[in-house]
């Protein structure tokens, strides 16, 4: 299973291929490809790539889906005795975003290859043992 740590919004995301997270809002349209050059950590199956602070070489590919808005958090501020009251909320602009790839020094890791990867091919034997 390949994974990456990548920094984005000032938080560290670990990110996987093929899913989608929700981070700071980009200033990229829906529908568009964005590269992230922050990545701070690299796995690959067994080998770990470390970065100090950034690894070299080291993009991840993402496609925006949306942008949307998080959750209202209230803020209320209140002082005794004093009959004074603050109420405000707030809402986080974020966009949604899906991993396409991982790319190593020019090697990609996708989705799809880490999923071949683990799943054992199909042969003669166990198809026939299977019916």
């Amino acid at each position: 299973m390949a994974y990456a740590i990548i920094e984005t919004g000032g938080k560290q995301v670990r990110v996987e291929p093929g899913r989608f997270y929700d981070i700071e809002l980009l200033s990229a349209q829906p529908d568009e490809k964005v590269t992230i050059d922050s990545v701070l950590l690299v796995q690959n199956g067994a080998e770990l790539t470390i970065g100090q602070p950034l690894v070299a070489g080291a993009t991840v590919q993402g496609t925006v889906l949306r942008h949307l808005r998080g959750r209202k958090v209230l803020v209320y501020k209140m002082k005794p005795k004093k009959k004074t009251r603050k109420k405000r909320g707030h809402r986080q602009e974020i966009t949604r975003l899906l991993i396409d790839s991982i790319t190593l020094n020019g090697t990609v890791l996708t989705a799809e290859a880490t999923a071949t990867a683990e799943a054992p091919a199909a042969t003669p034997e166990t198809e026939a043992a299977a019916e």
